[in-house]
């Protein structure tokens, strides 16, 4: 960490850092303190727009919008979190087995690893939950398993440089077995790599389970998240009151790009 503030052009890294790192402790604080109830109802307040009482305002049932926000964006990272740690953990084993061991598996795995990318994977997500229901549940198994081959690809591809070089030999004369091989000596050197492509993970799983929520297939209704919350907001939309579409989309997109800025420091820094 000191090394990557150390360089003094990794801006990319800098600004990422502190803008994830704001937002998600501002997320984290929100699940366990928020200004009002998020689903409290008050009619005397409601489709106010941003005052010292309701900062960000409220909606047509009265119920504050920071608060929903906190609690909406808590879910979105939520689910987001659990989608990358399917993605990476699987993809990392897959990527590794068939990296280093290659032959018939590796064929088999990548084969079915191509047919999962050939599609738009928020396309294949929508059609899987399409046949099994909505649900945050489902939403996190479905987007894991097809957030795995890129992890995979990306793992695979190391262990096969990295199994090629002159110290994996060395070890392997000294009788050094395969799985320490891959676990000591191979797969701490795939980090490099491996943490942008864990930001973008983040990145993308946000853009997905807001894009789902968005279009109604995401979340429960009786849940809150921000691709739901923004499908909500189109309705203040078309009656003059843009700011809960302003304010959840401005929240989406700090999100987005913190860890798209973070990614990109990480990459600068191999």
């Amino acid at each position: 960490m000191k090394k990557l503030f150390a360089k003094h052009n990794n801006w990319f890294f800098k600004a990422g850092f502190i803008l994830t790192t704001v937002m998600v402790f501002i997320v984290l604080l929100g699940q366990v303190w928020t200004p009002y109830d998020p689903n409290a109802m008050d009619a005397s307040v409601k489709a106010q727009g941003p005052t010292l009482r309701h900062l960000l305002g409220t909606d047509f049932f009265g119920r504050d919008i920071l608060s929903r926000i906190l609690e909406g964006a808590g879910a979105t990272l939520q689910i987001a979190f659990f989608v990358v740690l399917i993605g990476a953990v699987l993809g990392t084993v897959i990527g590794a087995l068939t990296g280093y061991f290659g032959g018939v598996v590796d064929e088999v795995l990548m084969r079915i690893c191509d047919a999962i990318t050939a599609f738009p994977s928020v396309l294949l997500a929508l059609i899987a939950i399409a046949v099994i229901g909505p649900g945050r549940l489902n939403v996190i198994m479905v987007l894991g398993c097809v957030f795995i081959p890129s992890f995979a690809r990306i793992v695979r591809a190391e262990f096969v440089r990295i199994k090629r070089l002159n110290y994996i030999s060395l070890a392997r004369l000294q009788g050094v077995g395969d799985f320490r091989i891959m676990l000591k000596h191979i797969l701490p050197n795939t980090l490099p790599t491996l943490l942008p492509a864990i930001s973008i993970g983040f990145n993308n799983a946000v853009l997905a389970e807001a894009s789902m929520s968005f279009l109604g297939v995401g979340v429960s209704a009786s849940e809150v998240s921000l691709g739901r919350m923004l499908s909500d907001s189109q309705n203040y939309i078309l009656r003059g009151l843009p700011w809960y579409a302003v304010f959840v989309g401005l929240t989406i997109a700090l999100l987005i790009l913190g860890f798209s800025l973070l990614a990109e420091g990480l990459q600068q820094r191999r």
